[in-house]
């Protein structure tokens, strides 16, 4: 269940315990100014609000070297989501799965049109998702968060059989991300065998009820 936060949000840790109540037992947070190279204490303060609620939390957003991740997961995340530094700095990720444990690292693969997008999808990685992912794999990697880009946010369906197609060749746990509309999402990730599936907008309207999302599961 995502939250995304910035300077901007309110009470993120109230929309974390709303779906906690509707039976989620992880929630997906993404640092949204991190994401875009900004700075911000508030959104470490967000996280540690939400690391306090009884669940399991995975984080991303901005994490450029190792001192984050250690921050990150000594503010309560579980798993810290790295995106950005894959690409630019692999062994930064092979790095962290040393010093904290492949449990505590996950690698997000967004993606348009064939190519990895990078700082907050403004620019492009000049690599493949798939080609990414195995050389993730190759560095330790064991989960992979795919996010079909074009897609996120638009209610369009999620793109499973290319997150599929990922864990396929690859080996790796693939969390599918990216245009979850409905009940018929989870079930087509689900037919999959997909490590699991993130949702933000479509429960957040209304489109997608998370109590017979998780019930399906």
């Amino acid at each position: 269940m995502a939250i995304l936060i910035n300077k901007q949000s309110d009470y993120p840790a109230a929309a974390g315990q709303r779906w906690l109540d509707d039976g989620a037992s992880w929630l997906h947070v993404v640092n949204l100014d991190g994401a875009f190279g900004e700075k911000s204490a508030a959104n470490w303060s967000a996280l540690e609000s939400i690391a306090s609620l009884d669940s399991s939390v995975q984080f991303g957003g901005g994490i450029r070297a190792l001192s984050d991740v250690e921050r990150a997961l000594e503010a309560g995340a579980n798993r810290v989501i790295l995106g950005t530094v894959a690409v630019e700095q692999p062994e930064l990720v092979k790095a962290a799965i040393q010093q904290f444990g492949a449990q505590a690292i996950a690698v997000g693969i967004d993606a348009r049109d064939g190519e990895v997008k990078t700082r907050g999808w403004l620019e492009g990685g000049g690599i493949s998702p798939l080609d990414l992912a195995k050389r993730m794999a190759d560095y330790g990697v064991e989960t992979i968060i795919h996010t079909d880009i074009s897609r996120d946010g638009v209610l369009t369906g999620v793109n499973a059989e290319k997150s599929a197609g990922i864990a396929q060749a690859t080996g790796l746990n693939v969390i599918g991300s990216g245009g979850v509309a409905s009940l018929n999402d989870i079930q087509r990730c689900i037919d999959h065998k997909l490590a699991g599936v993130i949702t933000g907008r479509a429960i957040y309207e209304g489109e997608l009820d998370l109590k017979e999302a998780i019930e399906l599961c």
